[in-house]
């Protein structure tokens, strides 16, 4: 059974291939889904209370735009609070890869991970594919649909690796510069791609 990584840059659609890619009968695990979870349990929870006091709300749960405001800006402080999730959010894939391994011969599990080629992880796969669209278009996506200044857009493009620097890590490229039905198109034959691959 194939593990395959999924990685790309933020407003590239990597979330919209991972719905494509369940649709067509693979399984998906999201980091960020991951991290969401881990930041409602109560162990997590008191952790990064002792590093980040600020970034709770009245009702004591982690106020997450509060919180990416106060690392996005400081390496130090996003390096303690990558230190307090990485290796769970490692741990959590590792126990979801090897559940599903039992019993799921023939299905492709797919492990997406934004950062995935920044912390070295990338290795671990089979294969990495690729969800590319050019800065410009990061751009565009990050002003017109999620509400961003161009500086903020650009802000959070230049937090990652270029996108651009990210085309030699990958085995596969998604180029998603089209309409969705473009996407899935290109998405389902990649599919049938690995599935062939054994």
């Amino acid at each position: 059974m194939k593990v395959i990584g999924l990685t790309g840059g933020i407003a590239t659609g990597k979330s919209t291939v991972e719905r494509i890619l369940e649709n067509l009968g693979a399984k998906v695990i999201d980091a960020d889904k991951v991290v969401h979870k881990l930041l409602s349990d109560e162990n997590v929870k008191n952790e990064i209370r002792q590093y980040f006091p600020d970034a709770f709300d009245n009702e004591g749960n982690i106020d997450r735009k509060k919180l990416a405001g106060i690392v996005f800006n400081d390496y130090e402080k996003k390096r303690v609070l990558e230190n307090i999730l990485h290796p769970k959010v490692n741990q959590e894939i590792e126990k979801w890869i090897e559940i599903n391994k039992k019993g799921n011969l023939g299905v492709i599990l797919f492990v997406s991970v934004p950062l995935m080629i920044e912390t070295g992880s990338y290795k671990k796969y089979d294969k990495v594919v690729l969800v590319y669209a050019p800065r410009e278009l990061q751009i565009k996506r990050l002003t017109e649909n999620k509400g961003y200044s161009y500086e903020e857009a650009l802000a959070r493009i230049n937090a990652q690796m270029d996108i651009e620097e990210k085309r030699k890590y990958a085995d596969y490229i998604i180029e998603n510069t089209g309409t969705i039905q473009e996407l899935e198109e290109k998405v389902k034959q990649l599919y049938e791609i690995l599935l062939k691959d054994g």
